[in-house]
């Protein structure tokens, strides 16, 4: 005779029910585990966010706990929480109040919210997106829940954002199968087990849910008799079903560079020593009257970036981009050789940090100018960068795109630039922190780009040289044309027959512009 489902059977209880009698051991070890932070890798549909939703109920209907905050990253799996938890509160005789469902403005998107309200003065609430009012959450005690962390939008912030929830007592519960190697839900789960964090660590695969009775709990819900060949069968037959991502999906083994849109063996493979010229406008620097700050910056030019600008071959075409930043990131300049085989080469590149405008555009059009056969130029133009974008296209003129790197922007020219590593049609710098703006880059909504806020561990850069790199790949496929002339000599200059005592000046000159 077919037994009717479990999550039913609970419902129809008549009297409260025993959450240990109803979970299966790894989901009574999960909700019996009271730390601050704890976190789950997991195979798909074990039943952990039901057994977390049986958690939370009892959580939020007791007067001794506290609302709860449930985040996921699609409408469905939130549906299915917030029903899981009625169904519970059913089960337990908690008095509860029905689903409300209500629509929030944040970021001038509208998010779905489903919310429980208990008599105890609780509720729970369900988001069906990240929500950044999430900053205002953490009174004593709350809890926040993040389930299928690995596929939320931009998890790093969301876990900052979270963290101060503890401050008062608070509890963290992060739940998720893997989404590649590079995924920061994979690195957080890594610097778990490297000790730099005192997070409370669970792994279940499928194996180890099928050892606590899985299929068996599977067979009693559906009706259908347990035998240990059945078990067997079913058991490979899910596998067969999930191939070739069946490691991943059932086994909690992360798929190499899920995560991040390229892997560290894909950037490494394109790296070469390259200079890294690097300017840090100081407090005293930025107190200079402008004119003693060009002098300044001019001398750095000339005891730095001339020397790297005379070693370019003078046959190749260049194009340029450029990542900016006034204070808070780094301005990254990233100049770009076309090799006669369409291979891309970043020959060096120039970061800059605190520095004023017009010393920005100094070091722009001394890169520039300086570069042989200019093709096109990039410049990120959002912002502040738009006076750099027209500066640019003030000097450069037709040669010049000022970017604004929109979602479609991105669409369209990340998988170009992806396919360039892919092919081993790029060389960059070897730079540890430019490998790390690499590994920023991730998939928002099926789309390459790079999330909001600061990207390293050390909080000090937003991908920068990696947007300028792009920013350059995207110049050299424009369609400029390099500009050819012989300039007059400047007064005073003596003019041969060689030419060789010409002062030239200008872009599009062979021999660059000092």
């Amino acid at each position: 005779m077919n037994q009717k489902p479990l999550a039913q059977a609970v419902a129809d209880a008549s009297q409260p029910v025993s959450t240990a009698a109803i979970l299966l051991g790894y989901q009574q070890k999960w909700v019996a585990d009271n730390s601050a932070v704890k976190v789950i890798e997991k195979s798909r549909r074990i039943g952990l966010s039901y057994a977390e939703a049986a958690d939370d109920v009892l959580y939020a209907a007791s007067d001794e706990g506290a609302n709860v905050y449930y985040i996921s990253y699609n409408k469905e799996m939130t549906q299915g929480f917030i029903q899981d938890c009625a169904g519970w509160a059913k089960a337990y005789q908690a008095a509860a109040s029905q689903i409300e469902e209500s629509v929030i403005e944040a970021d001038d998107k509208q998010i779905l919210t489903y919310t429980i309200k208990f008599d105890s003065g609780h509720q729970i609430q369900a988001f069906t997106s990240n929500p950044r009012n999430l900053r205002s959450k953490g009174r004593p005690g709350e809890r926040l829940v993040i389930d299928e962390a690995a596929f939320v939008d931009d998890i790093e912030e969301l876990l900052k954002a979270a963290m101060a929830m503890t401050i008062w007592g608070g509890q963290i519960r992060i739940i998720s199968t893997h989404n590649g190697e590079d995924n920061p839900f994979n690195t957080l789960i890594n610097d778990i087990r490297a000790g730099r964090y005192d997070y409370s660590l669970h792994r279940v695969d499928l194996d180890n849910a099928l050892a606590d009775g899985l299929y068996r709990r599977i067979c009693q819900v559906t009706g259908q008799t347990w035998t240990r060949e059945a078990e067997v069968q079913w058991r490979q037959q899910l596998i067969n079903r999930y191939k070739p991502n069946e490691d991943e999906e059932l086994f909690c083994i992360p798929a190499l560079g899920g995560g991040s849109y390229l892997t560290r063996v894909q950037v490494e493979a394109c790296m070469a020593d390259a200079p890294v010229l690097r300017f840090d406008g100081t407090r005293e620097f930025n107190a200079l009257p402008e004119p003693a700050r060009r002098d300044a910056m001019g001398d750095w030019i000339r005891e730095h970036l001339e020397p790297v600008l005379r070693t370019l071959d003078r046959q190749r075409r260049h194009a340029l981009g450029q990542d900016f930043a006034r204070s808070g990131d780094l301005s990254v300049i990233a100049p770009m050789e076309i090799g006669s085989t369409l291979h891309r080469t970043v020959p060096f590149l120039v970061e800059m940090h605190n520095v004023p405008f017009k010393q920005q555009e100094q070091v722009l059009f001394a890169v520039g100018n300086g570069l042989p056969r200019l093709c096109g130029v990039a410049i990120d133009s959002r912002g502040n960068g738009s006076y750099l974008g027209e500066a640019a296209r003030d000097e450069w003129g037709s040669l010049v795109d000022q970017v604004m790197a929109t979602e479609n922007w991105y669409r369209e020219r990340m998988p170009k630039h992806k396919a360039r590593f892919e092919d081993g049609g790029i060389t960059i710098p070897k730079s540890d922190e430019l490998l790390e703006d690499y590994r920023a880059f991730t998939l928002v909504r099926g789309v390459a780009r790079l999330p909001e806020g600061k990207t390293n561990k050390a909080g000090t850069r937003h991908g920068d040289a990696a947007m300028a790199i792009v920013l350059a790949d995207s110049a050299s496929d424009m369609d400029g044309v390099e500009i050819e002339f012989t300039p007059a000599p400047r007064p005073g200059s003596h003019n041969d027959d060689d030419g060789d005592n010409l002062n030239l000046s200008g872009f599009g000159i062979g021999g660059g512009a000092w």
